[in-house]
């Protein structure tokens, strides 16, 4: 099949790759010279404007957006609409806010086009492995998009899979970055008791590697998790600052609108946030209560 890649960052460059290592004809485009460049010896064509790739495509066209979620996204369908003819598809593979792709798949069938929601994991390991994706959009339509994603996929019936209309695959994507904010800081709350524990001098990473065979908390996370501890054991020059990409919040905000109890998941994104506090106001008013009431000891800067 033939497409173009809009946005040839890590993760779009490597699909494209993938998908020209399956086969398929890949148009790419990215404001970045030195990202088309880079493309170009994966066997990606270069085009140097959205005109441009959308013209070198046949009809019906295929444009997958690679960018950052918000208004970038809109901005590529506004620029896009007029160069597009009916039945033209629009693939946002990027981790669009569901309801803004809602929104956004409602405009493209207004002017007679498809739009596709492909909530994709994997990855920088996805090149190599594949990528799981929860597809969101008409099913005749994803249906004729199906050797892409058997190709980019771990397996062709393994990894993806048509998950419901648009706007679905980038909610079930939002809610597979809630979980994975939980199952990361239960990894990391565990390794630092076991850490603290000095009278143990336990080799996290022979820990680490011990759980990954056999045991029930045995994940890709965990195999990470040893990959970072084998090349890093104290961790040395790694700030504790964990940033988010949005998802978790998105996925907090979900769980109060439908009522759903999600305390795991809804603490472990304010531990996130409370790792950015250099010096938290919050912990120093703490410290000045325990004082007023108790007497406790005020330890000084």
């Amino acid at each position: 099949m033939d497409l173009a890649m809009i946005g040839l960052g890590r993760m779009g460059a490597n699909m494209a790759e993938r998908l020209v290592r399956g086969g398929h004809r890949v148009v790419g485009h990215d404001p970045s010279q030195e990202a088309l460049e880079r493309a170009v010896q994966k066997g990606i064509e270069s085009a140097d404007s959205l005109k441009s790739a959308v013209e070198a495509l046949p009809s019906p066209r295929i444009v997958w957006l690679m960018v950052p979620a918000g208004a970038l996204v809109d901005q590529l369908i506004d620029e896009l609409e007029p160069l597009l003819s009916a039945d033209d598809i629009v693939i946002d593979g990027g981790n669009s806010l569901y309801k803004d792709t809602v929104r956004r798949g409602e405009r493209l069938r207004e002017a007679g086009l498809h739009g596709v929601d492909v909530g994709t994991s994997g990855g920088v390991w996805g090149l190599a492995e594949g990528y799981s994706m929860m597809v969101g959009g008409e099913t005749r339509v994803v249906e004729s998009l199906t050797p892409l994603f058997e190709t980019l996929a771990p397996a062709a019936d393994k990894g993806w899979g048509h998950v419901g209309p648009s706007g679905a695959g980038h909610f079930t994507k939002m809610v597979h970055n809630g979980i994975e904010y939980g199952m990361m800081q239960a990894y990391a709350e565990g390794f630092a008791i076991m850490e603290r524990k000095a009278e143990f001098g336990l080799d996290l990473h022979q820990v680490s590697e011990i759980w990954r065979h056999g045991s029930v908390v045995r994940s890709w996370l965990l195999d990470l998790t040893a990959n970072a501890l084998d090349k890093n054991p104290a961790l040395d020059g790694i700030a504790p600052y964990v940033s988010d990409s949005g998802e978790g919040r998105w996925t907090v905000n979900e769980a109060i609108d439908l009522d759903v109890s999600a305390p795991v998941i809804t603490l472990s994104l304010l531990e996130r946030l409370r790792s950015r506090e250099d010096d938290s106001y919050a912990d120093r008013l703490l410290s000045a209560m325990r004082n007023e009431f108790g007497g406790h000891a005020i330890k000084k800067d």
